[in-house]
């Protein structure tokens, strides 16, 4: 939808829903997101993964906290429940098997800081420029794409991924991105609740930018661009020249089976909902009473299909 035909006097959330569908659907259809739904991806690969998202969230965050008290960010920012690099730290050391403190020195990372990926490096740098800039609101945006696809998948991708890679889900090794607190407490967060969350932050931004079209149009030109940025680093994740040597070196689960009865062919779906689903709930009509309800649904489905394939 172009921006001549959208209705700026609506609430900000309303409009990047809006405005945001064709990019999503230009991502969803994308040859890297069909690379990916082929089951191509390895451990080494999602780590590799990981760490891309680790240096694109420490980059945001660090944006964020710097202009906390902008009156356009400050309705978003909530520190301790949205925060998602120190999560990404401490899944990164546990899939690698090493300290937490010791993982930057990996080759696989080291790999990655030498010769980033052309669309990491637009990435990274389009959200320091903003940060440093002398308008901060489209950082919104990026929070938008970034934070609202993590608590529309996570619970199920939490799940799927435990099995895959055989971690402990009980335990939470490996699995921390996918976990977000309770708004009020520090109680882990169910389903409902994280709905709850992403109406906390889409009031946030509605209030953040009020009715200020000037601020609104610049906010829904950067998220169009920021689903451009996601759907490059797709295609970036299998890049590096260390990759194929960390998928020989990285403690990795049998092939043949993934825990009991796991075929290596239902990665499909794993890989699907991990790489994908952040586009695909973003803007997909999962809000409101009506939209919690279709997300139970999809749940319910999804949980009914994988019982299906490991039977």
């Amino acid at each position: 939808m172009s921006s001549s035909t959208l209705d700026f006097n609506l609430p900000l959330s309303d409009i990047l829903r809006q405005s945001t569908k064709d990019a999503h659907d230009d991502i969803a259809f994308s040859p890297s997101a069909a690379k990916l739904s082929n089951g191509e991806l390895s451990k080494a690969a999602y780590t590799h993964f990981l760490m891309m998202l680790f240096d694109i969230y420490s980059a945001l965050e660090e944006g964020l906290e710097r202009h906390a008290s902008h009156p356009v960010l400050e309705p978003i920012i909530n520190t301790a429940l949205l925060r998602r690099a120190p999560s990404l730290s401490s899944d990164i050391a546990q899939l690698l098997e090493v300290p937490e403190l010791t993982w930057k020195s990996h080759p696989l990372y080291q790999s990655l800081v030498s010769s980033p990926p052309k669309a990491l490096s637009t990435y990274v740098e389009r959200i320091h420029a903003i940060s440093n800039s002398g308008d901060p609101t489209p950082l919104v945006a990026h929070a938008y794409v970034r934070y609202l696809g993590d608590l529309s998948g996570g619970q199920t991708i939490r799940h799927s991924l435990a099995k895959a890679y055989d971690l402990d889900e009980a335990a939470g090794e490996g699995l921390s991105f996918y976990a977000f607190k309770e708004l009020s407490s520090s109680k882990p967060a169910s389903l409902g609740e994280m709905k709850r969350i992403k109406d906390w932050f889409r009031n946030g931004m509605n209030e953040g930018a009020g009715d200020n079209v000037t601020v609104k149009v610049a906010i829904v030109q950067e998220a169009r661009d920021v689903f451009r940025y996601n759907g490059d680093l797709f295609g970036a994740i299998l890049e590096h020249p260390e990759l194929e040597r960390a998928q020989k070196d990285l403690p990795v689960v049998p092939k043949a089976q993934y825990g009991s009865g796991f075929a290596v062919s239902s990665v499909l779906t794993v890989i699907t909902a991990v790489s994908v689903a952040h586009f695909l709930l973003v803007v997909g009509g999962y809000s409101g009473p009506r939209g919690f309800a279709k997300l139970v649904a999809a749940e319910q489905w999804f949980t009914s299909f994988w019982s299906s394939t490991v039977q």
